[in-house]
């Protein structure tokens, strides 16, 4: 308990070298010029287009901007592009940019840039490179005027330019934005001290409605008790909380509660070049072991929904399959004999340290597979080294985790592909053909059969033991308002404002 209480009183001495800043408005009656947001885990950099991990889109979504953005409720609109057209063969998309766009280093921005951006997007050292690879031409028509052409039909096309990845950067800045980002965002870049903050300020020449608060202190804080902790003495005004934490903080009118389900599945992923793994019926006996309901209701407090399949419960082309492999223990342990392992089986099951949902997860799961006679040996390991080891190498057996949507099914999908080289994949391959199908297909009725036939082969083969959409929970002072979740991996502070 005495090292709890050294810890916690640690993170809110450095909460309070946040700026210099005051406490909350809410605790002192002032209208503070600081927005203080806690967040769990330390990001790669800040090089949106080097990296996949959402702990550095959280803050780079408020300092670079793409052509297109998303509205918390899923509708596309420019945002660096004053407008766009798509060819009558679908084939090409042609952007008109938005006038006068200035970068925080002072220089306007021209269609050199974004041809400049979404070939480095491209470049063979980008994580998401596979994403554009449709991308055949980029051509500069004048200033304020590029052309993209594609090899194939993509008839989602226009959403690959709304992603936090997406982004528009100068090319002079390139070499220093993985810790000194430019941006056209509502936000500059002051500072990142690793392991402690990052300081934004407000960008006076942005393009667009100016952000209402002057400064974001984005604090690190590593764990969800020291999170509320903050809250509750007012050093941060906005954090995620734990489904345990709600109804203490509904109770006291100094903080209010925002839910919503996340377009991400919580999963169980299995890799499947493993020797045992790569036996079907190993899979379906660790799909069948796993109580989801037990999950939710200990983990989540029963803020989430159970899923069979990879799309979240929220995302208009979800398909209900939890009935395809019910939850049924004896099933599990008879599927166990039938593989080879009646007498057992012994698994390492890896961890991220920073998410507490994945740990505690994990650990349940470890507990129900125990009783068919799985044993999983947990590791849990930080997470800069689950990117690499997992994430990026694949050097797993199986790992708990929350995958992000995407604002189209097929490339929420598409890691599924028998070439992806996603940490998780349906090496087999059953996928693929339906998947090159739905990015030619117009009929929408058409692509969400299509999707359909693709959730249900997931929910058999099971590449991973799907879980749950799970809920985002905010904490917040009384007094914030206008702060929104967007459907893809962003929060954008510009919009939040202080009630007076």
């Amino acid at each position: 308990m005495r090292n709890k209480l050294v810890a916690l009183l640690l993170v809110l001495m450095m909460l309070g070298t946040v700026a210099g800043c005051a406490k909350t408005g809410t605790q002192t009656g002032t209208v503070p010029d600081v927005l203080k947001v806690a967040y769990l885990a330390d990001p790669q950099g800040l090089d949106p287009q080097q990296t996949a991990a959402v702990a550095t889109f959280n803050i780079t979504g408020n300092i670079f901007e793409g052509l297109l953005a998303v509205t918390p409720d899923w509708q596309i609109t420019p945002r660096l592009a004053e407008s766009y057209t798509l060819s009558p063969d679908g084939l090409e998309i042609t952007f008109k940019l938005k006038q006068g766009v200035k970068f925080h280093n002072g220089r306007e921005m021209t269609a050199q840039d974004v041809k400049y951006s979404f070939e480095r997007l491209k470049g063979e050292n980008s994580p998401k490179a596979g994403d554009y690879k449709n991308i055949t031409g980029i051509e500069v028509v004048d200033d304020s005027t590029i052309k993209f052409t594609t090899a194939s039909l993509d008839v989602e096309l226009a959403k690959a330019f709304c992603y936090p990845w997406a982004v528009i950067v100068p090319a002079e800045a390139d070499a220093n934005l993985k810790t000194d980002p430019v941006g056209t965002g509502a936000y500059k870049f002051v500072e990142w001290i690793p392991q402690q903050q990052v300081m934004l300020t407000r960008f006076d020449d942005y393009h667009g409605q100016k952000a209402k608060i002057k400064d974001v202190g984005l604090v690190l804080i590593p764990d969800a008790t020291s999170q509320l902790a903050a809250l509750q003495v007012g050093d941060v005004h906005i954090t995620e909380v734990q489904g345990n934490q709600i109804e203490l903080l509904k109770e006291d009118p100094k903080f209010q509660v925002y839910t919503e389900a996340m377009n991400a599945t919580q999963l169980l992923a299995l890799n499947m070049e493993n020797k045992a793994l790569s036996d079907i019926r190993v899979r379906q006996a660790i799909a069948k072991a796993i109580n989801k309901d037990d999950i939710i209701d200990t983990v989540a407090w029963g803020y989430g929904d159970k899923v069979g399949s990879h799309l979240p419960v929220n995302y208009p082309d979800y398909v209900d399959t939890n009935d395809v492999m019910p939850y049924d223990p004896e099933g599990a342990k008879q599927l166990l004999a039938d593989a080879g392992y009646g007498d057992g089986l012994t698994l390492k099951l890896t961890l991220p340290k920073s998410y507490q949902i994945h740990v505690d997860s994990g650990q349940i799961i470890a507990d129900q597979l125990s009783k068919v006679g799985i044993t999983a040996n947990i590791e849990i390991i930080e997470w800069g080294q689950w990117l690499s080891d997992v994430y990026s190498a694949k050097q797993y057996e199986m790992t708990v985790v929350a995958l992000s949507g995407r604002l189209d099914s097929r490339y929420f999908l598409k890691r599924y592909r028998s070439d992806s080289k996603d940490f998780v994949s349906l090496i087999t391959g059953e996928v693929d053909q339906l998947l090159d199908q739905a990015g030619k297909e117009t009929d929408p009725a058409q692509r969400q059969e299509i999707f359909k036939q693709v959730q249900l082969i997931l929910a058999e083969k099971l590449p991973a033991a799907y879980i749950q959409t799970p809920h985002k929970l905010f904490g917040m002072a009384g007094n914030v308002e206008g702060f929104r979740i967007y459907p893809i991996d962003i929060y954008e502070y510009k919009d939040v404002s202080f009630k007076k």
